[in-house]
C-alpha cells in the first residue's frame, strides 16, 4: 500500500509551485502543467519520491541513525517540532547555527552547557544564588533553547537531514552535502533538485502540505524503529487510484496556496 495517496497530496495543496518566472528549469521534469502564471506538479512523480524517500528514511531509522528535521520558516516551525518530537527525532525550528555539523564537537560544548544549566534549574540551583545571576543564568538558558533545545541529545551526526524548504535552509544543506550526510528535502519549482539526494517535489510553502511531507518523514521514522505506524484505524483495501483522474482535479482547484 502506498504511504501515500495522489489524493491526500491533492487535499493539502502540494501541487502548487511557484510562479512560472520564478522557476528553475532544473525542476522541468516534475511540472505536469501551468495554471495562471503557476506551476502544477505532477503528483504522480511527486507520489513517487515520497515513496522513495520514505523507504530510505525506514532504513536508516532500524539501523538506529538520527534524522535532523529543519525548518525555520514561520510556517514550518511548529510543525517541524511536532513531528520530530513524535518520533523522537531531533530538530532545528529558529535558527541554524553555522557550524553544526561541520563544527559538531564544539558545538556540542554548547548543548552540553544546555542540559547542565536544565538540570540547576530542575535542582532548585537558581533560588540560592543572587537575583542578578539567576537573570544572567535564565537569560543564557532562554537562548540556548532556542538555539539547540531540539538537539541536546544529539551526541553524534545524523544519518539524514530533512528540510523542509531548500532555499530558506541553504546552510543545513551545505554542511550536510561537505560531510556527505544525506539530504532529504522538499523542492519547490524555484528550486535546484540536484543538490538534493532524496527530493521531493512539492509545495514547500502551504501550511497543510508541509505538514503531510513532515508527517510522512516521522512516520517513517517510527516504522524503521518500531515496525508498522499504528494510526488507529480499521484497515480497509484501499482504493485505486486514476492518475489520469487527479492530474485534472491539479487544474480544476480554484484556491491558489501561494
Amino acid at each position: 500500500m502506498a504511504v501515500v495517496t495522489m489524493k491526500e497530496l491533492l487535499e493539502a495543496g502540494a501541487h502548487f509551485g511557484h510562479q512560472t518566472k520564478r522557476w528553475d528549469p532544473r525542476m522541468k521534469e516534475y511540472i505536469y502543467a501551468e495554471r495562471n502564471g503557476i506551476h502544477i506538479f505532477d503528483l504522480r512523480l511527486t507520489a513517487q519520491k515520497i515513496e522513495e524517500t520514505y523507504n530510505f528514511v525506514v532504513d536508516i531509522s532500524k539501523q538506529g541513525m538520527k534524522v535532523v528535521f529543519v525548518g525555520t520558516k514561520k510556517a514550518a516551525q511548529d510543525i517541524v517540532r511536532e513531528e520530530a518530537e513524535r518520533c523522537g527525532m531531533l530538530y532545528v525550528n529558529e535558527r541554524w547555527v553555522g557550524g553544526l555539523l561541520t563544527n559538531f564537537n564544539t558545538i556540542r560544548k554548547s548543548m552540553n552547557r544546555l542540559k547542565e544549566l536544565e538540570k540547576l534549574e530542575i535542582e532548585g540551583y537558581f533560588d540560592t544564588i543572587s537575583v542578578k545571576e539567576k537573570v544572567a543564568l535564565q537569560r543564557e538558558l532562554t537562548k540556548l533553547r532556542k538555539l539547540f533545545g531540539g538537539l541536546k541529545n544529539m551526541s553524534f551526526l545524523p544519518g539524514a537531514v530533512f528540510v523542509t524548504d531548500t532555499h530558506k535552509e541553504r546552510s543545513a544543506i551545505l554542511e550536510s552535502r561537505k560531510l556527505n550526510i544525506p539530504v532529504v528535502g522538499v523542492v519547490d519549482s524555484n528550486s535546484n533538485p540536484e543538490e538534493i539526494d532524496y527530493p521531493i517535489p512539492g509545495n514547500d510553502d502551504a501550511i497543510r502540505s508541509i505538514r503531510l511531507f513532515a508527517s510522512l518523514i516521522a512516520n517513517a521514522v517510527i516504522e524503521g524503529r518500531e515496525g508498522k505506524v499504528e494510526t488507529g484505524e480499521q484497515v480497509v483495501e484501499p482504493i485505486e487510484e486514476n492518475p489520469e483522474e487527479i492530474l485534472k482535479e491539479e487544474l480544476k482547484v480554484k484556491d491558489l496556496e501561494k
